[in-house]
C-alpha cells in the first residue's frame, strides 16, 4: 500500500466525488492498518522532489494533522499515538523530514519545518531528539549550505521556539540559537527571503531571551540588529522586525530606556511614511508600551499595596512628540470604514493608541489634544470634523473628571448638532463619542453627571431621531442610549428622570429591530440588547405598566418567528438569532416584573404562554437560541416557584439533551446552571427527576470530552439538588464524592504558573466548597452522619486551599463558609477532629482581618460555630 500513497494522495483530491471517496477510504484503511508505516510513507512522500507536488502537500497536511489537533482531548491522542510508534520509524521519518528542509520545491520545506515543530513539541518537553537543535544550528553554520536551506532551517527554529517552552532548552541552546537567528538576519550576509525567515524566528524565540536581554552586550547587539533591520528595503522584513519590537516592548520593558530615542524615530518615520503594514506595527509598539505603563501604574497603586517593577515613564516623556504623530494618523480615514467596524487602518489604530496613551497620562494629554480638535471641528473636509471627533471621544478614559467636565459641557450640544452633519461618518463619530461620554461621564449615582433634567429631553430626542440614520450611525446610537439609561441605575432619586422618555425609547428601539435595511443582523442584535438594557435599568415602581404592555409584544414577536419559511441553513441560522434575541428580552421582562409581588402577578398569568413558546423555539433546534431560551427558562423556574412542577414532564427532555451537549459546551453549561434554578423554585418537588439529572451531570463529570469550564458547575449544582431534596441525596453520596474528592486532590497538582489554570483551579475549588456546604446543609437536620466520612478529608482540603496564596477572595469566602457548615451539621461529633486542626484560627482571624464585610461576617459566624463545638 505504501508504494500506491502518490496515487490515493492525488485521487483524494480528485473532482470526481467518487474517485475521492474511494481514495480517502483507502488512505483511512491504510492509516488504520499501520499507522506507523502510513507516517513514514507520508513523510517520504513530502521529501520526494521527484514525486507531484499535489500529493506532496496533501501528505504533509496529512501528516501535520497526525500530530496536533486544536481539541485538547484529541491532541492528547495524538501525542500518546506518537510516543508509542517504534523509535526506529520515528528516526526515520525525523530524517526524511529533516531532509525535505533542503527540498527544491518551496512548499514543502515549509511544511517539513512545521511538522518538525510538531514533533518537536512533543519529544522535546520528555527529553528525546536531544539532537534536532543541534541538526539545524549546523544548517546554518556549515559554509556553502544552499539559501533555501537556510531558510528552511530557520523557519523550523522559530516554530520549535514557539511550540515549545524557554524551560526546555538549556541556555547554550538558547545563545545557539539566538546566534543563528540574529546571523541569518545579516544584510551583508544573505538574501532577503533568509533575512526575513530569520527575522521572523527572532520573533518566536524572544521568550527565550531573558538572559541575553539582562546581558548589556547581548541586548546591545540584538536591538541593534533588529533595528537595522527595520530599516531594510524590503516591507515584509521591516514589517518583522518591528513585530520583533512590539513583543520586545512587552517583555523586555524594563530595559529599554537606553533604545528610546532611536525607537521613536524609526517609529515616527514609519508611521508618517512607511506602507501601511509596517506603520500599524510602528504604532502598535507605542501602544505596547502604554499596556506596560498602565499595568505598572496598577501595580504602584496605593489600593495594591505593592512597588512593583520601575516604572520608566517613556509615554510622558515623548508625550509632546508622540501626540501630534498619533493625531495625524487620524486624518488618514478609509472612505468606507464606517460600514465595517473590522476595518483595522492607520487611523483606527492611531485613535486606539491615543485613548491608550490618555489612560497612561491622564490630565497631561488634554492640552495637547484639544487645539487639534478645535481647529478641525470646523473645517469643511469631512476629515478633519471626522478625526478631530475621533480625537475627542479617544481622550475621554484616563483624565480627570474636572478636567474633562467643563470640555464636555462645552462640546455636548456641539456633538448633538453634528448628529444632523451631511457626512456619514462624522455622524458615525459623533454618535460613537456620545456614547463614550455617557459611559464614562455620566453617573448619577457617584454624584457626577453631563446629564441634566434641563438637556435629558434634548439627548434623547436627537437620540432618538438619529436612530432612523444609516444602519451603522442607527448601531452607534443605539450604543449611546444603552450607555446613557445605564448611567441611571441605583442613581436613587435621578433614576426617574428619564421614565417619561421611557416610550418612546421602547418604541424606537423595536421599529429598529424591524429594519430590513441593516445589511446583516448586527443592528437588530444592537437594538435587542439596548432594549435589555432599557428594561432592566427601569425604575420598577414608576414603569410596571409600560414593561407589562411590552410582554405580550415580545411574545407574539417570538411567537411569528416559528412561521419563518426556512429554505437555507442561512434562514434558519437568521431566525435562531432572531429567537435568541427575543428570548434575552423576555428572560429580563421576567426578571424585572418577577421583583416585585405586585408585579410577579403578570409573569405568573402569562407563565403558561410564555413556557409554550420556549418549548415550541427547542423545536427549532439551533445552538444559540438553544443558550437563551435556556436562560429564559431559569428566569421563568425562579418567577414561578413551586409551580414550575408542571412544565417539567414537557421540559425535561430539553434539560437532557442540553446535560449531554458536549459538543456545545456552553450550552451545557448553561443547562447544569438552570438545573440550579430549577432546584431553588421546586425544592423536593423536583425529586421524581433527580436520578436522571444526577446521572447525567456524573456521567458529564467522567467525560474527557466535556469541555473543563463546565466541571464546577456541576459540582455546585450537586449542593443545589441536597439542599432541595435533603435527606434523599443520601443515595448519590456513593457517587457523588468520590468525584468531589478527586476534583480536590487534581486542584492539589494544578500547574500554578499557568494563569488560565490559576483561575480554572480557583473555579473548581470554590464549587467543590458550594458542594459540600450545600449537602452538608442538606442533610443537617435529618442525616448529619452520612457526611462524617468525609469530614476529615474536607478539612485536609481546607486547611491546603488555606496555604495557597493563589486563593481569589470567592475562594475563601466558599472556604469559610464550609467550615461553618461542617461545623454546624456534625456539631460534637467532628470535635475531635477540630482539635488535631491547627489551621483553622490563624485562618479565621486572616479573615476577620479583612476589609471584606461579607468574608468578615461569615468568619465570625463560622468561628462561633467551632466555638459551639468545642464547648459541647
Amino acid at each position: 500500500m505504501a508504494m500506491e500513497i502518490t496515487q490515493f494522495l492525488l485521487a483524494a483530491q480528485s473532482a470526481d466525488a467518487k474517485v475521492r471517496t474511494e481514495a480517502e477510504a483507502s488512505l483511512r484503511q491504510f492509516q488504520e492498518q499501520n499507522m506507523p508505516v502510513f507516517l513514514l510513507s507520508l513523510s517520504v512522500e513530502l521529501s520526494n522532489d521527484d514525486k507531484p507536488v499535489e500529493s506532496r502537500r496533501l501528505a504533509g497536511i496529512v501528516l501535520k494533522n497526525s500530530l496536533d489537533a486544536k481539541d485538547a482531548i484529541r491532541k492528547e491522542q495524538l501525542v500518546q499515538q506518537w510516543m508509542a510508534i517504534d523509535i526506529s520509524i520515528k528516526s526515520q521519518i525525523k530524517d526524511s523530514l529533516l531532509r525535505t528542509l533542503g527540498s527544491s520545491v518551496p512548499e514543502a520545506r515549509h511544511t517539513a519545518a512545521q511538522v518538525i515543530a510538531k514533533i518537536a513539541s512533543i519529544e522535546i518537553p520528555r527529553k528525546q531528539w536531544p539532537e534536532l537543535i543541534g541538526s539545524l544550528l549546523n544548517n546554518m553554520t556549515q559554509k556553502d549550505k544552499p539559501a533555501a536551506l537556510k531558510q528552511a532551517t530557520l523557519e523550523a527554529l522559530g516554530y520549535v521556539c514557539e511550540e515549545i517552552s524557554h524551560q526546555d532548552l538549556v541556555q547554550d541552546e538558547v545563545n545557539a540559537v539566538l546566534t543563528a537567528v540574529v546571523q541569518g538576519m545579516n544584510l551583508a550576509e544573505h538574501g532577503p527571503e533568509v533575512r526575513l525567515a530569520a527575522t521572523k524566528a527572532l520573533y518566536n524565540a524572544l521568550e527565550f531571551a531573558q538572559t541575553n536581554f539582562e546581558n548589556e552586550m547581548e541586548r546591545n547587539y540584538i536591538m541593534k540588529v533588529v533595528c537595522d533591520t527595520a530599516m531594510s528595503k524590503e516591507v515584509e522584513i521591516r514589517q518583522a522586525a518591528f513585530e520583533c519590537l512590539v513583543a520586545i516592548a512587552s517583555a523586555y520593558y524594563e530595559v529599554l530606556e537606553p533604545y528610546m530615542q532611536t525607537l521613536f524615530q524609526l517609529t515616527s518615520n514609519a508611521v508618517k511614511g512607511d506602507e501601511e503594514t509596517v506603520a500599524l506595527q510602528a504604532i502598535e509598539f507605542w501602544s505596547s508600551i502604554c499596556d506596560e505603563e498602565i499595568e505598572l501604574q496598577e501595580f504602584e497603586s496605593p489600593e495594591s499595596g505593592d512597588s512593583g517593577p520601575p516604572h520608566s515613564g517613556f509615554i510622558e516623556k515623548a508625550l509632546p512628540s508622540l501626540v501630534p504623530l498619533l493625531l495625524e494618523t487620524l486624518l488618514k480615514q478609509e472612505e468606507d470604514q464606517d460600514q465595517d467596524d473590522t476595518i483595522w487602518n492607520i487611523s483606527m489604530a492611531g485613535g486606539t493608541c491615543l485613548g491608550l496613551v490618555a489612560r497612561t497620562v491622564g490630565d497631561a494629554i488634554v492640552p495637547l489634544v484639544m487645539p487639534f480638535v478645535e481647529s478641525n471641528i470646523l473645517k469643511p473636509d469631512w476629515r478633519c470634523r471626522e478625526a478631530a471627533t475621533y480625537a475627542f471621544g479617544s481622550i475621554l478614559e484616563g483624565p480627570t473628571v474636572e478636567k474633562l467636565s467643563p470640555l464636555v459641557q462645552a462640546g455636548l450640544d456641539f456633538l448633538l448638532n453634528a448628529m444632523k452633519d451631511g457626512n456619514n461618518h462624522v455622524k458615525d463619530t459623533t454618535a460613537w463619542t456620545l456614547s463614550r461620554i455617557f459611559e464614562l461621564l455620566h453617573s448619577p449615582a457617584s454624584g457626577f453627571s453631563i446629564i441634566s433634567p434641563e438637556n435629558l429631553k434634548r439627548v434623547v430626542g436627537v437620540l432618538l431621531e438619529s436612530i432612523k440614520d444609516a444602519p451603522n450611525v442607527a448601531e452607534k446610537v443605539c450604543g449611546a442610549i444603552y450607555y446613557l439609561v445605564q448611567g441611571y441605575e441605583d442613581a436613587g432619586p435621578s433614576d426617574s428622570l428619564w421614565s417619561p422618555y421611557l416610550t418612546d425609547i421602547i418604541s424606537c428601539l423595536i421599529s429598529t429591530a424591524d429594519r430590513t435595511d441593516g445589511g446583516d443582523s448586527k443592528l437588530r442584535s444592537s437594538a435587542y440588547e439596548t432594549l435589555n438594557e432599557v428594561v432592566r435599568c427601569s425604575n420598577i415602581a414608576e414603569t410596571s405598566s409600560i414593561i407589562a404592555q411590552l410582554l405580550p409584544v415580545i411574545m407574539n414577536k417570538l411567537g411569528q418567528t416559528m412561521d419563518i419559511q426556512i429554505v437555507s441553513s442561512d434562514d434558519r441560522e437568521k431566525q435562531g438569532d432572531l429567537q435568541a434575541s427575543l428570548c434575552g428580552v423576555l428572560q429580563v421582562i421576567i426578571q424585572k416584573l418577577s421583583s416585585t409581588d405586585e408585579t410577579k402577578t403578570i409573569i405568573l398569568q402569562a407563565a403558561d404562554q410564555i413556557m409554550l413558546l420556549f418549548l415550541k423555539v427547542f423545536g427549532c433546534r439551533s445552538s444559540t437560541v438553544h443558550e437563551e431560551a435556556m436562560l429564559a427558562i431559569g428566569a421563568l423556574a425562579y418567577a414561578t416557584g413551586s409551580q414550575f412542577e408542571k412544565y417539567m414532564p414537557e421540559f425535561y427532555k430539553y434539560l437532557e439533551m442540553g446535560l449531554q451537549n458536549f459538543e456545545e459546551y456552553q450550552v451545557c453549561g448553561i443547562t447544569v446552571g438552570v438545573v440550579g434554578d430549577i432546584c431553588r423554585a421546586l425544592d423536593d418537588k423536583v425529586l421524581p427527576y433527580c436520578d436522571g439529572i444526577m446521572g447525567l451531570l456524573l456521567k458529564d463529570l467522567a467525560s474527557s470530552e466535556l469541555h473543563r469550564s463546565v466541571k464546577p458547575p456541576i459540582f455546585s449544582c450537586f449542593g443545589d439538588i441536597a439542599l432541595a431534596i435533603g435527606e434523599h441525596f443520601e443515595k448519590y453520596v456513593p457517587y457523588a464524592l468520590p468525584m468531589m474528592q478527586g476534583a480536590a486532590e487534581i486542584c492539589a497538582k494544578m500547574e500554578t504558573a499557568d494563569e488560565e489554570m490559576v483561575d480554572y483551579g480557583n473555579q473548581l475549588r470554590r464549587s467543590i466548597f458550594e458542594a459540600y456546604s450545600g449537602i452538608l446543609q442538606g442533610f443537617k437536620t435529618v442525616k448529619p452522619d452520612v457526611m462524617l466520612p468525609y469530614a476529615q478529608h474536607l478539612l485536609k482540603f481546607i486547611e491546603l486551599v488555606s496555604r495557597d496564596n493563589q486563593r481569589d477572595e470567592s475562594v475563601t469566602k466558599a472556604a469559610v463558609a464550609v467550615m461553618g457548615d461542617l461545623a454546624d451539621a456534625l456539631g460534637s461529633n467532628i470535635k475531635l477532629l477540630l482539635k488535631d486542626c491547627l489551621f483553622y484560627d490563624e485562618f479565621l482571624c486572616e479573615c476577620l482581618r479583612s476589609d471584606d464585610e461579607q468574608l468578615k461576617e461569615t468568619a465570625g459566624w463560622t468561628q462561633g460555630m467551632i466555638q459551639r463545638v468545642m464547648v459541647l
